[in-house]
């Protein structure tokens, strides 16, 4: 993600370019590109992620992260970490079920600590916050005919 510095906040873009006659999306972000596209039965070809199974994964990951690098500072035996995140698209509210699973045992006093570092990760707080759009539109200037 390309992050510039404003007012003490980061910035980060995602650019999505879109292949044309298609519904793939090659999305340039952070140095890396990821494609996404949409299932057959819209049209797509079913190729890989549609954009909006990107939100739970970007969930998961982000808490999968954040409790991996606290336990590292603390030195903690985690095992194998999983988080599932079931995304209910449909449901007024969204609903979003979280389901962490660890390969070692750990004590309730660390699940309490690790709970409260999972509500830290950014994606999390940045989908339970209100947020804004602008949006524009840009087409290229019209010139005239010669």
């Amino acid at each position: 993600m390309t992050a510039t510095v404003a007012s003490d906040h980061r910035v980060l873009t995602a650019t999505a370019h879109s292949v044309p006659g298609t519904l793939v999306q090659e999305v340039a972000v952070g140095g890396h590109v990821i494609v996404t596209d949409e299932p057959k039965r819209i049209g797509g070809t079913g190729t890989a992620p549609a954009p909006h199974e990107l939100l739970p994964a970007a969930l998961a990951s982000c808490v999968s992260t954040m409790i991996v690098m606290y336990a590292r500072t603390k030195g903690w035996e985690l095992g194998g970490v999983t988080v599932a995140v079931a995304y209910d698209k449909d449901a007024t509210p969204r609903r979003f079920d979280v389901v962490t699973r660890f390969g070692a045992e750990l004590t309730p006093e660390q699940l309490r600590r690790l709970e409260r570092v999972a509500a830290t990760c950014p994606v999390r707080r940045t989908i339970e916050s209100d947020v804004v759009f602008h949006e524009t539109f840009e087409v290229p200037p019209h010139s005239p005919s010669a």
